[in-house]
């Protein structure tokens, strides 16, 4: 099917749907559910399984479509499904597509994402979170942490060491872990900005049915960098958020405070600085645009790192220069309010400039380190010579660690 067709047989789809399911009477799960059995779900999803089989970058249009008609935004506690969704599609079963893409993307189901380890960050490889056989089970045991949301998830997703005896990227085996499972312990872990959305997860003599591996058992490194990558591309371009791309992006927020100003906050050298800003985010989310439209598989490729990269520095000065503009009123944490609707693109709606300052921080972190995404980006983009690394050839259990 051409590009144009399967423009126009989305927009179909879409109407027909709409003319038969109004978001305004329906609840939030009814709607979902009856978009993935329409195939609005994911479109570029295999046909029975939430999708349409065709181009990815048609999910835009479905979603506008959507919003414009009424339909509420997604819960941000369901940012997984655009990491878990991928990833199971990718390299899951008929069976687990069966199982758990529906009752993902209807919120039902929540899942969270199990890879650093208090060893294992910038080198996921190196994890050390076991997996052994037993039957028609694995018993794992480790420890899992800066797990987001993973005290309101239903299901994770874990990358375990399956073989400790063969080099560190082939003994890798990924699974769907029941959160509620007989040996998972959630513990908060308390942020800078008094919240405890993080946690770390602890795995006691767990049994996993080997139902819910993912992919083949010794690939799992396979499937971890497909929802690592969705992860970098849903952070790099605000796509999990359901959100209306706005000129300048989150540079919005400093013009707001910029006009709620008055005196000597505004000057000249200021006024410069919040320009570059607001061209900085509208470069960032044209080049986003760009990416979307050339995109021509459902997966993203690690160019989706400089999305990412770009989004954590830049707000990070952003949010820096709107609490500077503030002066002694940021110092203080005084709760600045708008008398003009804006919004806190980083951070979700209604939270406080000095919220957004403290949350940001963790952007440089969470789905991979800026200094991580960079090495990625010279060796996998940009083609520069790899890092030296002596243990790529090592079995694992001959690795040293600390």
């Amino acid at each position: 099917m051409s590009s144009d067709h399967q423009t126009q047989s989305v927009t179909e789809a879409v109407d027909a749907f709409l003319a038969e399911h109004d978001p305004a009477v329906m609840s939030d799960v009814e709607f979902r559910g009856a978009r993935y059995d329409a195939g609005l779900a994911w479109v570029h999803f295999p046909v029975g399984f939430g999708g349409l089989g065709v181009r990815p970058d048609l999910n835009r249009l479905v979603q506008k479509r959507m919003r414009d008609a009424g339909a509420a935004p997604a819960d941000p506690t369901s940012f997984f499904m655009a990491l878990a969704g991928p990833t199971i599609v990718t390299h899951g079963s008929d069976e687990q597509k069966l199982r758990f893409l529906r009752p993902m993307f209807t919120g039902e189901e929540k899942w969270c994402q199990l890879f650093s380890e208090p060893g294992a960050g910038s080198d996921f490889a190196g994890l050390a979170t076991k997996a052994v056989r037993d039957g028609d089970e694995w018993i794992v045991n480790g420890q899992k942490v800066w797990n987001t949301l993973a005290h309101l998830a239903d299901w994770g997703m874990l990358v375990t060491r399956s073989n400790p005896d063969i080099p560190k990227h082939k003994g890798m085996t990924y699974f769907a872990l029941d959160m509620k499972a007989p040996g998972v312990e959630v513990r908060p872990l308390r942020q800078i900005t008094g919240e405890a959305e993080f946690n770390e997860v602890y795995m006691t003599d767990v049994r996993v049915p080997d139902a819910n591996r993912i992919g083949a058992e010794g690939e799992g490194w396979r499937a971890s960098l497909t929802t690592l990558m969705n992860e970098r591309s849903a952070i790099g371009t605000g796509s999990a958020s359901g959100a209306k791309p706005r000129r300048g992006g989150a540079a919005n927020d400093a013009v707001a405070v910029w006009r709620e100003l008055d005196g000597s906050a505004k000057t000249a050298s200021r006024k410069d600085e919040l320009m570059r800003l607001w061209v900085r985010g509208e470069v960032g989310r044209l080049t986003n645009l760009r990416a979307a439209e050339a995109a021509k598989a459902g997966n993203p490729g690690p160019e989706m790192s400089v999305a990412k990269l770009e989004f954590s520095e830049f707000n990070k000065r952003l949010y820096s220069f709107c609490i500077d503009l503030l002066g002694a009123d940021g110092l203080v944490g005084y709760d600045y309010t708008f008398r003009r609707p804006t919004e806190l693109d980083a951070t979700g709606a209604g939270k406080s400039l000095q919220y957004a300052f403290l949350r940001v921080r963790a952007n440089s972190i969470e789905g991979g380190t800026s200094e991580i995404l960079r090495n990625i980006l010279g060796e996998q983009v940009l083609g520069l010579p790899g890092e030296p690394r002596v243990d790529k050839e090592l079995p694992w259990s001959e690795v040293p660690r600390s």
